[in-house]
Formats: C-alpha cells, structure tokens, sequence
C-alpha cells in the first residue's frame, strides 16, 4: 500500500502543519493564495494574537522610540546638519539590512520540519498569503528583540554620541520600510514611482520570486544582480 502525501489543511491552524511538507514545502509555500482573510496560525488565542498587527502600530509604537534615540545625540552636542546625516546613514545602512534579510534568509530554502516551520512564521506565511493585511508588518514584540543585537552592533562600531542618532535612522528606515510594504499590497497608488513600486514588489510575489528582493527601492537589486528582467526582455530571448 502506497502512503499518501501529507497535504495542508487551510481550515486547521498552519504554523505545526507546514513542517510535514518536507521538500515539497518550496513548491506549496510560492504558489499565493489571493484573500484578504489570512489563515489560522495556532490553536491558542493568545499566540493567534501575537501574529497579528494592524499597519498603523508600526509608526504609533516606533517613531516615538525614533525620536528619542535622535534626541540622545542632540543632547550630546551635535548640531542638526550633523543628526541629519547621520539619520540619513542610518536608513541607507537599513536598506542594505531590508535587502540581505530578504535575499538570504527570508529566501533560505529549509525542508526539515523545523526549518519549514520557522520560515514559514518569518516570511513564507506572507508569501502564501500576501494579501493578509494583519500580517503584513512585523509584530513589535519580535522587532524589540531584533533591535537589541542592532543596538549594541552599532554601538561596537561607533562612537558614544553617535550611535543613537544612528540607531534612531537605522529604526526610521525599518518604519519606512514597513509601512511601504503594507502600502504596496493595499494602497492604490495615482503617482507613478508609487505606482512603478507597487508594479515592482508585486511581480516578486507572483511571477519571479527568486529576484526583485529590495523593497522600497530597487538599488541593491541593481547593485547585486537580481534585478528581474521585464516580460519583454524574457520574450526577446
């Protein structure tokens, strides 16, 4: 008697199912599921709650923290063309951070039942479900704890003054990030750079998922080589 293939069932919490995929994991998690109305995660409301997070938290709960770290280095003594660039540095340093997190380990390819599981909490759910809005930002618990190793990495780097005008950059960055993100699945942009963005981001999600990584920009997909190539460029080979 032959065993059947496992196989999901979207009617059942996700996160322990994806795991029993194994390599065909892959394949199940980039083929998206168009609705509005993301999946269960878990059987428990409390940890159900935690993956959860309307867009507008991301700002209400970072840009305060935001200026606060700026405000340190104004306090320090540096006058406000020197924090402007500095803050400055900081979301260019960020945009790099958005690129490499998304290349190479929101991208990992897992098959064990761990690594399915885990990657499928940290970015496959969103690839399955990219029109989940309350899944779209990251959860501000999570991203409190990610900011802690980023503290103290520029803190190694840079000076006492410096540092958390730097940080507070590097953390305008990831809000800028975040609320673009959300914006490009569900806004409705009239201008044309929002408009060629959105066009961008998407074309990751359902047509090469394997280029196009950048964000709220294209530059480091320029500088590295995963700049997808157009529908006409493909018919033209």
């Amino acid at each position: 008697m032959v065993a059947q293939k496992f196989t999901v069932d979207l009617d059942k919490p996700l996160v322990f199912q994806v795991g029993h995929l194994g390599e065909r994991y892959q394949e199940w998690v980039h083929q998206p599921i168009v609705s509005k109305e993301g999946p269960r995660f878990f059987e428990s409301d409390f940890w159900e709650f935690l993956t959860r997070t309307v867009w507008w938290a991301i700002p209400t709960i970072w840009l305060p923290v935001v200026c606060w770290f700026i405000s340190m280095s104004v306090r320090m003594g540096h006058t406000f063309p020197q924090i402007a660039l500095m803050v400055g540095f900081g979301i260019f340093v960020w945009t790099l951070v958005e690129y490499i997190l998304h290349r190479f380990l929101f991208h990992i390819e897992t098959k064990s039942y761990w690594g399915n599981t885990i990657h499928y909490l940290l970015h496959g759910c969103h690839h399955k479900h990219p029109m989940d809005g309350l899944r779209l930002v990251f959860p501000p618990a999570a991203a409190a704890i990610l900011c802690v190793p980023f503290w103290h990495l520029i803190k190694l780097l840079a000076t006492p003054s410096t540092t958390p005008a730097l940080f507070g950059g590097g953390l305008l960055g990831y809000v800028m990030y975040d609320v673009t993100h959300y914006y490009l699945h569900h806004g409705q942009p009239t201008n044309q750079v929002p408009k060629n963005l959105k066009k961008y981001h998407l074309n990751h999600h359902f047509r090469i998922q394997n280029k196009g990584f950048g964000i709220t920009s294209a530059f480091w997909d320029r500088v590295f080589g995963t700049l997808p190539q157009t529908k006409a460029a493909e018919k033209a080979r």
